[in-house]
């Protein structure tokens, strides 16, 4: 029977090339099957692993060797300072797409009731990471899957953000003709040829790319937006590193102006700023 310090030191070895942080996952999935916290490991570290706790534990080491995301084991991401559930219906969100909610939040002054709109929201991570920063907001979020969206509506209860109106639907057809303030969408751009969607096949193909440029999300919800904008209106985008230049054509060939784009904390390109005077 291996103790649980045993038990660590064998699955981050057996981790080492799947992971890029083998022993934080070990020590994650091992918090998970002993029901404690990553600290509360420390103080088991001399306790044996039952027959039934060393069966999980080799489950979950197995199923994170063969590529599934950790989020999807534990069941949980932290984004923004929000713990949110994630399951494989909803694409794992990334600390880059924080930049994305520092554009807005940058934009959105704090006592605001400004409408925003966030498209394809899948866990809901940008819509409650808004809310939680300007309560005063008016959050409408969409998803075209269902079980994403059932996702998200569940971390708004489990965090008590409650003031998001939830939509079920493609893009705009959700809303109707409801105008907002700011549009914000991080949607799928990975080009469906792309060899880097191998390494997320366990994530839903639906959130990851959109077809065979990876801009066909883009062009959609540039083409809609004008028409649900009102005011000076912000239209914030995610996109991949090396979409920038495409996505602000699309934006200068829809009438947008002030169009910028912003780098993430890695210093790369990942967002696209526009505003657009509504003629409404």
């Amino acid at each position: 029977m291996s103790t649980v310090a045993e038990s660590l030191v064998h699955a981050a070895r057996q981790l080492a090339g799947a992971s890029e942080s083998p022993r934080l996952d070990a020590e994650l999935l091992l918090a998970k099957v002993l029901s404690r916290s990553r600290a509360g490991l420390v103080v088991a570290g001399d306790l044996g692993l039952g027959a039934t706790e060393a069966s999980d534990y080799a489950d979950l080491l197995a199923r994170r060797v063969a590529g599934t995301p950790i989020a999807y084991l534990v069941g949980e991401r932290e984004f923004w300072s929000l713990p949110l559930a994630v399951t494989p219906a909803v694409l794992v969100p990334r600390p880059e797409t924080e930049t994305l909610v520092e554009a807005v939040l940058a934009a959105v002054p704090e006592d605001s009731d400004c409408r925003i709109l966030d498209l394809g929201t899948g866990s809901g991570a940008i819509a409650l990471a808004l809310a939680s920063e300007r309560p005063r907001a008016r959050i409408t979020a969409t998803d075209l899957s269902a079980e994403a969206l059932a996702v998200a509506v569940g971390n708004a209860g489990r965090l008590g953000l409650t003031q998001i109106d939830w939509r079920h639907g493609d893009w705009f057809d959700a809303v109707g003709g409801e105008r907002f303030d700011v549009i914000v969408s991080n949607p799928p751009y990975v080009a469906s040829d792309d060899r880097a969607l191998h390494a997320l096949h366990a994530e839903p193909r639906l959130a990851l790319t959109p077809g065979t440029t990876g801009l066909e999300a883009f062009a959609l919800i540039v083409a809609g937006s004008p028409s649900h904008l009102q005011g000076i209106g912000l239209l914030a985008l995610e996109h991949g590193i090396d979409q920038a230049p495409a996505i602000a054509g699309l934006l200068a060939r829809h009438g947008y102006a002030h169009i910028r784009a912003q780098d993430d904390h890695s210093g790369r390109p990942r967002i696209t700023l526009a505003t657009m005077q509504s003629t409404r």
